[in-house]
Parts: C-alpha cells; sequence; structure tokens
C-alpha cells in the first residue's frame, strides 16, 4: 500500500468582531496590564476622595470589563477581579454604602439573568414569568422568617409588631436550600404542562404563570393570611452575622477606612454583598460547566432543532424539565437572599416588569454567553438604580436653584418634574434594545456559536485553505 500525507488538522478559527479584536490588542503586552492596573489606581484613589461620584462609580465597574478583556493569563485576570470585588469596592463601600448596595443589586440580578440564560439562551426556551420562582424562594424564608405564622388568622393591617421571631435567624441557612429546592420544583411545575409548546405559545403560558404567583401573593391573605396581601410581610429575619465579622479588631479596621462609626447596618451592607457574590461566582462556575457538559449539548440541541434532536436521540421531556428546573434553583436561592437583605417582601417586587427586565439583561449581554449575561444585568442595573436616579436627583437640586439653562436662558425651575430621567427608564431600555439589535444583534459579549452565525461571511477569509480529501490506497 502506498502511505499516503495524512491531512493537516485546520487550526480552530478565534470568532471575534472588530470591537473586541481591537480591544483586546490595546491592552496585549505587558503595557496593556500596565494600563490596566494604572487605571485601576487611579480610579481607586478618586474614589477614595469623592466615594459618591457618579463618574467614579461608572469607572470602577469598567476597570472589571477591562479586565475580562485582558489578554493575559487568567490567574492574573482572577487576581486583579478579586482585588476589585473583594478588597477596592467593600472598603470605597464603607466610606459610601450606597456602593456595596450597587454591588449587591448587580450580583443577584446577575445571579437571576444567569439562571434565566440556561432557559432562554442554553434550551431556547422563551420564559416571560421568570420571576414567579425569584417570589417563590423569597416568600419563602419570609413567611418562616418573619412573625406572618403568628398572624395567619388576623387581617392585614390588625396586628402588632414584636421583638421576638417564631424560629431562629439562623434557619436562613437552610432555606437558601429550602427556596432554592421549593423553586426547582415550581419550574417542574410550569415545565411539565407546557412541553409540547415553543416560541409565541410557550411565552404566553409562561407569562401567565407569572402573573398567577404574583396575584397569589396579592390575594393570599384571607381566609389564612399567608402573605398579608398587598401589604407583604415585614420583619423578615436576618441571619446572624459571623463572628469575625463583629470582632472589635476587624470593626475598628473598618472605622479607620471609613472615616467614621460603624454600625450594624454597615457590616449587614458587607456581609449580603459577599453573600450576593459567592452565589454569583457559584452560579457562573456552575452555569459553565453545564454549558460543556452532555446535557449543555442536549439543550444546545433542541433549541436549533428540537425534532432533529429527538430523532439523534435526545431525551427532550427531561431536558427541557431540567432546564427550566436549574435555571428556576438559581433564582429561588437569590430570592430568600434578597428577602433577608430587604427585611421586606410585597408582590410588586415580583412583577411582570421585573421578568422583562431580565429579559432584558440576558439579551443585552448576549443569549447564552455567561460574561455577556453579567455584562448585561449590570449595565441595567447601573442605569436603574444608580444613572437615572443620579440624574433625576441634580436636575431636582437645579429646579430648585435660581440659575438659567445654558444657551436657552430659561430658569431651571421652570423645567417640569415629567422629564425627570428615572421617569423614562422603559425608554431608555427600548432605545437601548433597539440600537442593539441594529449594531450588534448577537450582543455586546456573544456567545462564540451566536458570533459564528451571525458574522460568519465577515470572520471567514474568502481565500481560507479547505481540509485536503483523504486518498483511498490500493
Amino acid at each position: 500500500m502506498s502511505s499516503q500525507p495524512r491531512p493537516s488538522r485546520p487550526t480552530k478559527p478565534v470568532y471575534s468582531t472588530a470591537g473586541d479584536s481591537l480591544i483586546t490588542r490595546l491592552l496585549a503586552g505587558p503595557v496593556g496590564l500596565i494600563v490596566v492596573i494604572a487605571y485601576l489606581a487611579a480610579v481607586t484613589y478618586f474614589i477614595w476622595l469623592t466615594p459618591r461620584s457618579l463618574l467614579l462609580r461608572f469607572g470602577l465597574f469598567l476597570g472589571l470589563l477591562l479586565i475580562y478583556y485582558l489578554p493575559h493569563r487568567g490567574w492574573i485576570k482572577l487576581l486583579l477581579a478579586a482585588a476589585t470585588v473583594l478588597a477596592i469596592i467593600p472598603a470605597v463601600g464603607l466610606r459610601n454604602p450606597f456602593l456595596l448596595e450597587l454591588g449587591f443589586q448587580v450580583a443577584a440580578f446577575g445571579t437571576l439573568a444567569l439562571g434565566l440564560n440556561i432557559v432562554v439562551g442554553f434550551a431556547g426556551l422563551l420564559d416571560l414569568g421568570y420571576v414567579a420562582f425569584f417570589a417563590v424562594g423569597a416568600y419563602s424564608w419570609a413567611f418562616f422568617g418573619s412573625q406572618q405564622i403568628w398572624n395567619l388568622h388576623n387581617a392585614p393591617g390588625t396586628f402588632s409588631i414584636y421583638d421576638a421571631f417564631p424560629f431562629p435567624a439562623w434557619l436562613f441557612w437552610l432555606f437558601l436550600v429550602i427556596g432554592t429546592l421549593a423553586a426547582a420544583g415550581t419550574g417542574l411545575l410550569l415545565g411539565t404542562p407546557v412541553l409540547r409548546l415553543r416560541g409565541d405559545y410557550l411565552a404566553i403560558v409562561t407569562l401567565g404563570f407569572g402573573e398567577v404567583i404574583r396575584v397569589l401573593a396579592n390575594n393570599l391573605s384571607k381566609p389564612i393570611n399567608i402573605t398579608n396581601g398587598p401589604q407583604g410581610i415585614t420583619p423578615i429575619q436576618r441571619p446572624p452575622l459571623p463572628g469575625f465579622l463583629t470582632s472589635n479588631v476587624l470593626i475598628d479596621f473598618f472605622e479607620r477606612i471609613a472615616g467614621r462609626p460603624i454600625g450594624t447596618s454597615d457590616i449587614y451592607a458587607l456581609f449580603f454583598y459577599l453573600l450576593a457574590l459567592l452565589w454569583l461566582v457559584f452560579t457562573i462556575i456552575f452555569a459553565g460547566r453545564l454549558e460543556n457538559s452532555r446535557l449543555g449539548r442536549s439543550w444546545t440541541a433542541i433549541r436549533e432543532d428540537d425534532v432533529a434532536a429527538v430523532a439523534m436521540g435526545v431525551p427532550l421531556r427531561r431536558t427541557k424539565l431540567t432546564a427550566f428546573a436549574i435555571g428556576a434553583a438559581f433564582s429561588g436561592a437569590m430570592g430568600v437572599i434578597y428577602a433577608a437583605n430587604r427585611t421586606f417582601v410585597s408582590p410588586e417586587t415580583f412583577s411582570l416588569t421585573q421578568s422583562i427586565s431580565i429579559l432584558v439583561m440576558v439579551i443585552l449581554g448576549g443569549l447564552g454567553s455567561i460574561p455577556g449575561v453579567v455584562l448585561g444585568a449590570a449595565i441595567v442595573t447601573l442605569l436603574n438604580i444608580d444613572i437615572l436616579q443620579t440624574l433625576s436627583l441634580g436636575l431636582s437640586s437645579l429646579r430648585q436653584s435660581d440659575g438659567l439653562i445654558p444657551l436657552l436662558g430659561v430658569p431651571w425651575a421652570d423645567v417640569p418634574s415629567q422629564l425627570d430621567p428615572a421617569r423614562y427608564q422603559r425608554l431608555v431600555f427600548g432605545l437601548l434594545l433597539i440600537i442593539m439589535m441594529i449594531v450588534r444583534p448577537e450582543g455586546i459579549i456573544p456567545s462564540r456559536r451566536q458570533r459564528l452565525e451571525l458574522h460568519e461571511a465577515d470572520e471567514t477569509p474568502p481565500d481560507a485553505p479547505s481540509t485536503p480529501a483523504v486518498q483511498g490506497g490500493d
């Protein structure tokens, strides 16, 4: 037999858009690393001096994005990210507690968006009632972690608040598991009757399911008062703080950093920030392992073509139910943490608008992309509770002054309150989605598959060598 040359294995293409490639090239080499470190040091210095600056808060979160794009070894990026989220943000947050609240919100909604990304991005199942699982977790701890069990036969607003609680606060850790399992069970309950639905029909059913949970929470106040109706449940216990966080040595250290007395509320703000961050990191790792697992490939198959997936042996029923259950579980656990952090839950927190906001985070960041979804959650959260609110407060302060609008000569006092930026939150989100669909439909940080599907013509060189065919021997 004549020996034939073995075909060369084609190199794996690197799919990237022009913007990503430009950022990566600018940050390449030791110079890029020095630039990122210098940027983080400068932002830290200035935000230390002026911790209430909106621009510097935004710059701090931008630093995390630069770390992601840094083309260096993983341990270097991990070290820089850990220094930012575990040292810089907590230290500045002690001087301005709003930064810890902002970090908690980003971590909380980042976790929710990752859970929805499993359902929508990985499995391709459009879920418009995802916030229902969030409500299940929140109300599971709200009921047992409050005094509501003592008021089952009292009408809302007719009972007193006591100093004691029926159950100890340490049960919070047990309810992290219970809330997770309850939400996963609710996900199975939702997924079972809708297995044959897809597309718009599935979206309508899940939307209705989310509204059913909200209406139940709004009306389960009679004949047995379980949810306290529209008034919500309060106060809800917080878990006991770890001993090291309440030591005199650490509190003295915190007070030197903050330059002011540190109270229990400050310690709890730091505690919940770290707890939400820990759950976010766990969710990222778990979702990453799922994406590349056999189950993750099954999700991809049913997302692309469920008929072909069934023909190839993918168990459709079990695969879809697993997606609903796992996505719901992450949301349920975060609901327990959110209820303990807020010490109050009400049906208004779990409206359809909240589900749409979480879906916007997933689409904005990139369907199926784990880092993209986290970035989308950060952008939407910053817009929602920081940027638009801060601009509204600034406009309100100008409205109370005697100054004039530059170039127009109109007094600031004549500017109506209807023009406050916070009132146009949904308009901003809508415009943002329209721009993204036109300019970058795959998302800010798209998954490799999405990038390939939408930019295949741009990224595959026309003169790319094809794999040589293997010639048969004599």
